[in-house]
């Protein structure tokens, strides 16, 4: 299947008090943003609807390499740049197209790939999170047509509701988030410099979309432990970023039954954009206490996976004694499993005497989730 995709930048921007297309998010215009969305995911086909300030924009996208297509009627509204988009699609060959308005930057790749591999050629396919539809549309290109007859009115929105259509389930809470005003703005700014975590309701959509049931509920006991002994290891001069313990914890199991599921868990999280939590679950069966002797995310996410037994907390030395028990007639295992333990134990001294408190007593004064 060739996909394209539709860029809509043609507005006024009267609400945010400025000019969306060329403000800066995280160091590019809200235009590179989209462009570069696409890009990331084999979408080369890329067009820019211009119009309000249109020589300013086109010089962005010259820079950008973007091609645009100008819309003089971009007063009437965003449907005319819709339809701008539509006659210069019908002369592509295309099976579907793209379409996002400029303002909605933050939609990851991983997104974008979804929707393109459950087009199937008819239906319009959408993204969906946590039951709500948000951008962008995947459009048939057989519906050219029928955008370009259409009087415009209730949008675009109004004529593909009658479309045949398929919701794709996604985590990417990006979908609903736009640029409308300086509030919005403010919320995607610091959304931006977190996007390799993830937002903690994100973490577990992927995990309910990703994982067996037991998976996630076993992942959330893990994750209650490793921000427990984070927030206590915080109080005493640590700098640990919850939400990354808090992620990484929920999904350090997300290619549990896979061969080698560590590096496999991370390298699916890597692809996903998720870097800072696929180092976490890379190393999350085994480490070593650090030679700096400063714990990180990833010492404590792997001692609080070391602390639970599906959801039931438990003991680190009770926790590898059933190993033990349950490959007793296999010395290369039990070898193995001694080695874990060793390193358990070490990471669960450190945090002890970083605290002050046994990993029992930090565990027993936390508040009930």
């Amino acid at each position: 299947m060739k996909f394209a995709a539709v860029i809509l930048a043609a507005g006024y921007s009267s609400r945010i008090g400025g000019f969306k297309p060329l403000m800066e998010l995280g160091g590019q215009s809200l235009i590179g943003r989209c462009a570069g969305l696409f890009r990331r995911a084999d979408i080369d086909d890329i067009v820019l609807i211009t119009g309000y300030r249109h020589k300013e924009v086109e010089a962005e996208a010259a820079r950008l390499d973007l091609p645009c297509i100008y819309n003089p009627d971009y007063d009437r509204g965003m449907y005319s740049s819709v339809c701008a988009a539509a006659a210069h699609l019908q002369c592509t060959k295309v099976d579907g197209f793209f379409m996002l308005p400029v303002d909605i930057p933050l939609i990851r790749p991983a997104t974008i790939a979804a929707l393109s591999a459950a087009f199937a050629g008819r239906a319009v396919v959408y993204p969906s999170y946590e039951g709500l539809r948000g951008h962008p549309p995947l459009i048939p290109a057989h519906l050219i047509p029928a955008i370009l007859a259409h009087d415009g009115r209730g949008g675009l929105k109004s004529l593909l509701e009658t479309q045949e259509h398929l919701d794709v389930a996604v985590w990417d809470k990006g979908i609903l988030m736009d640029a409308d005003t300086p509030e919005d703005f403010a919320v995607l700014t610091r959304r931006v410099e977190r996007l390799t975590i993830g937002e903690p309701a994100e973490a577990l959509a992927l995990a309910k979309l990703a994982m067996p049931e037991k998976g996630v509920a076993h992942g959330l006991a893990v994750a209650r432990i490793a921000a427990t002994l984070g927030r206590e290891l915080n109080r005493h001069g640590a700098r640990l970023d919850i939400d990354l313990l808090r992620n990484g914890a929920l999904l350090h199991d997300v290619a549990k039954g896979k061969p080698q599921h560590e590096a496999g868990g991370a390298e699916l999280l890597k692809g996903l954009g998720l870097e800072k939590l696929a180092a976490i679950v890379a190393a999350h069966r085994d480490l070593p206490p650090p030679a700096t002797g400063v714990l990180t995310e990833k010492e404590v996410v792997c001692l609080a996976d070391k602390l639970v037994r599906g959801t039931t907390c438990l003991s680190v030395r009770r926790r590898f004694a059933e190993k033990l028990d349950l490959y007793a007639q296999d010395e290369a295992a039990c070898l193995a499993i001694r080695g874990r333990l060793a390193d358990a134990l070490a990471l669960q001294a450190l945090v002890e005497k970083t605290v002050g408190r046994s990993i029992e007593e930090i565990l027993a004064a936390a508040p009930d989730p």
